[in-house]
């Protein structure tokens, strides 16, 4: 979507702010999505930027070199920064990390007002950008669009939080609430152009996660199809080790990373057999023996993953229900009946006693996709 030219509302350009920030999402992460605009008096378009990739240049930055592009002449861009207004989704930085502090970009390029989305929490920031901002007598204000960013960096600020990644649950089921047939086959429920959405939606992951039973049934290769921003590690829940050596995802190990979270009671030569083939092992055990599912996410957090997609099965998808890890799911729901009282359903699990405990999606969405419809929605 192109900018307009001229903006009708300061809301408007905070808008063409959030949407710049989309851009960078799969891209940027650990860190949030952020974009800026410039804009003069008359809320023209004087420039905007995005940030683009980690470790690249942030949004502010990118602004003002659209900036020199688009005013060769030195004069005439002080003349219009005189009058000009940042629009940043996030705070600018004020520490020497990556890229040096944004705030001094801010401040050098001469901009005399800055209208902040929302604060950043980020230990290292946390109000210094704006401090630093308002000492040089930089004019600044906040809290213009607060809601939409927030729900845009939501898996980044979760993660400053709680430590915990950002939790989506993603299923292919028949009408008739079906992931499998009474056999256990399942392939396929979805359609070619579902699946081809689910590929880009695993290119914007740190990982990818299934449980054990899953693998056994599908010998799941949980890679990208198609060219993404990431390349997700892809994580296997098997208390006891059962991977096997000859799977699709043991002998892919060199094309993307396989971790393997097992239990206390893993036999040791598996794991043995495992790590020599590749596969990176780690225990995390629970007081029945089972892999401690919040303990898992935590580690992933440690490991500066933002965004896991549990992919599978049954069981694993209810464990996550019943501990409340999930954030956000994605649902194909094909035109298909698989009928059979054995046949097996999406979320197992303890769940909820009474439908008034049953946790709700929020803000969803729902569109066609080929043959298929797609529901997403958050459930914080």
């Amino acid at each position: 979507m192109s900018a307009p030219q001229r903006f009708d509302s300061p809301n408007a350009v905070m808008r063409h702010a959030i949407e710049l920030a989309s851009r960078g999402l799969g891209r940027v992460e650990p860190n949030p999505a952020v974009g800026a605009v410039l804009v003069d008096e008359h809320l023209n378009l004087l420039a905007d930027g995005y940030h683009e990739r980690f470790g690249g240049p942030h949004a502010e930055v990118n602004a003002f070199l659209d900036f020199v592009d688009r005013f060769e002449d030195s004069g005439v861009r002080q003349e219009l920064l005189a009058n000009a207004t940042l629009y940043v989704t996030l705070e600018p930085c004020c520490h020497h990390g990556k890229t040096p502090p944004c705030s001094e970009a801010v401040i050098n390029a001469g901009v005399r007002r800055v209208s902040v989305g929302i604060r950043d929490p980020s230990p290292h920031v946390a109000g210094g950008g704006i401090q630093q901002l308002e000492n040089a007598g930089v004019d600044v204000s906040i809290g213009l669009a607060e809601k939409l960013i927030r729900e845009l960096n939501a898996p980044f600020l979760k993660q400053l939080k709680t430590g915990l990644p950002w939790v989506h649950a993603k299923w292919a089921m028949t009408l008739d609430g079906k992931i499998a047939t009474r056999t256990g086959a399942s392939k396929w429920i979805s359609c070619e152009a579902s699946r081809q959405r689910v590929h880009l939606l695993r290119g914007r992951m740190d990982a990818i996660m299934v449980g054990a039973g899953t693998v056994r049934a599908d010998d799941p290769l949980l890679t990208v199809r198609v060219p993404g921003p990431r390349t997700p590690v892809r994580v296997v829940v098997d208390s006891e080790a059962t991977l096997s050596l000859d799977s699709q995802l043991v002998r892919t190990v060199n094309e993307a990373p396989v971790l393997l979270a097992v239990s206390e009671r893993a036999p040791a030569e598996r794991v043995d057999r495992l790590r020599a083939a590749g596969v990176e092992v780690i225990v995390v055990g629970s007081a029945d023996g089972r892999v401690d599912l919040t303990v898992l996410m935590q580690e992933l957090g440690r490991r500066s993953m933002t965004n896991v997609l549990i992919e599978g099965g049954g069981e694993l998808f209810g464990a996550a229900f019943d501990l409340e890890l999930v954030d956000e799911a994605h649902i194909f729901v094909a035109p298909k009946f698989a009928g059979g009282a054995s046949a097996v359903t999406p979320v197992g699990g303890v769940g909820v006693e009474v439908i008034p405990e049953a946790c709700q999606l929020k803000g969803q969405t729902v569109e066609q996709v080929g043959d298929d419809i797609y529901i997403r929605g958050r459930l914080r």
